[in-house]
């Protein structure tokens, strides 16, 4: 009877459209949808003053003040930094990355997927010392948007192709996480540098001594994030940092294995408010005046190829030269048609492309972002698209090995 119950109805609802992987892209497209529908209406002021509210954060000498897209972009995202290091260092030492087999074939699609777009943007504006700086935007894939296209066409695709995606995400971030490191970084303070070292080796000693606390390591944590902020380094990679020495088998003092415990629970936050939220703020481009050369900007032909053409050509060609030459096998039960198309798919840039262009633009004229936002939004849907139409014509797979 409990089944029944009025109260159980709306429970259940929930918790299964939390764990409905395409929910988290939905909702992307969603927001992205509202953002670009309120920057170019009558309510377009409530849109920017929203971003631009000043907050503050003071305690004696140290202050931190910022409009609050930037507290989005450098504080919310350290958080969704933060989860992606929980998930690298969970797939590495114990998931399906921990065996060199496994590896293999998501690595070098993730490389090829970064190089290719890179490429191609670079080539459409060499020359140009400013739009150049955009060289990564294009070499980023939004994992949220991608997998909840993928979910539509679960019942379509083999359960080892949503493995493969999810393993040249984690390739994908890493190097994402890299390339903020040693390209989108302003001059360095020494001195913030040290504290955040220092705050390190502290997360390295509670590690050691098995500290159980779990307070304890996000405390430091918030320590290494503020020195970093105020370092020049991009804020968002002491998330990353501080997720390496989160303990994965340590049970904190609730009982709960302490990695996979935070993971579990920072994964709805991420997935439906941080990510939202950060789309909600950068995808509202203003199309008022947007002319035929924006649109045939360099910067928005080299996001957008980048995303469509880079993307796919660099990681299915590679993969195919592998896989030819025995390295590597195809994800098992997936023809190559439902290869190409997951090739493409990783062509959904959005977050990820968004958030490194907010980093290399950071700045300069409003009118490089627009190029931003027009180039990936194109290149973005162009490949769900095309992803999705392939995908619809591939054979559909046996019910036990759908994803």
């Amino acid at each position: 009877m409990t089944s029944h119950n009025s109260e159980s109805v709306p429970e259940s609802l929930i918790e299964k459209l939390l764990k409905d992987e395409s929910t988290g892209g939905i909702l992307l497209v969603i927001v992205a949808i509202i953002a670009i529908m309120l920057a170019n209406s009558s309510f377009s002021h409530l849109y920017e003053g929203f971003l631009n509210v000043p907050v503050q954060v003071r305690i004696a000498e140290l202050n931190l003040e910022k409009p609050l897209v930037l507290w989005i972009n450098d504080g919310l995202m350290a958080i969704f930094f933060f989860l992606v290091g929980l998930e690298i260092k969970r797939e590495v030492m114990i998931g399906h990355l921990s065996e060199p087999s496994q590896v293999v074939l998501p690595a070098v699609a993730a490389v090829a997927g970064i190089a290719a777009p890179a490429l191609i943007y670079a080539w459409l504006n060499y020359g140009n010392e400013i739009a150049i700086r955009g060289w990564a935007i294009p070499s980023a894939t939004d994992i949220a948007f991608a997998l909840g296209v993928f979910s539509l066409f679960k019942t379509r695709v083999p359960v080892s192709l949503k493995l493969f995606l999810l393993s040249v995400a984690i390739f994908d971030d890493l190097g994402a996480i890299i390339i903020i490191a040693l390209f989108y970084s302003s001059e360095l303070s020494i001195a913030s540098l040290a504290v955040a070292a220092c705050g390190v080796v502290v997360l390295g000693i509670l590690n050691y001594l098995k500290v159980r606390r779990q307070a304890a390591y996000l405390l430091v944590g918030v320590v290494i994030w503020t020195a970093v902020l105020k370092s020049g380094v991009h804020a968002t990679l002491a998330g990353f940092v501080i997720a390496l020495f989160i303990p994965l088998s340590l049970k904190n003092e609730d009982g709960h294995p302490m990695l996979p415990h935070l993971e579990h629970t920072l994964h709805p936050w991420v997935a439906f408010l941080i990510l939202p939220l950060f789309a909600f703020a950068n995808a509202g481009v203003n199309l008022e005046g947007v002319s035929m050369d924006a649109l045939t900007n360099s910067v928005t032909l080299g996001i957008a190829l980048g995303l469509v053409v880079g993307k796919q050509i660099g990681i299915f060609a590679i993969c195919a030269i592998v896989i030819k030459l025995g390295l590597a096998k195809l994800p098992q039960g997936s023809s190559w048609l439902q290869f190409y198309a997951v090739s493409i798919l990783c062509g959904i840039g959005f977050t990820m492309s968004l958030f490194i262009g907010t980093l290399a633009f950071e700045g300069l004229p409003a009118e490089y972002l627009t190029q931003v936002k027009l180039g990936v939004l194109i290149g973005s849907i162009v490949s769900a698209v095309l992803a999705a139409g392939l995908l619809m014509m591939s054979k559909a797979a046996p019910v036990e090995q759908a994803a």
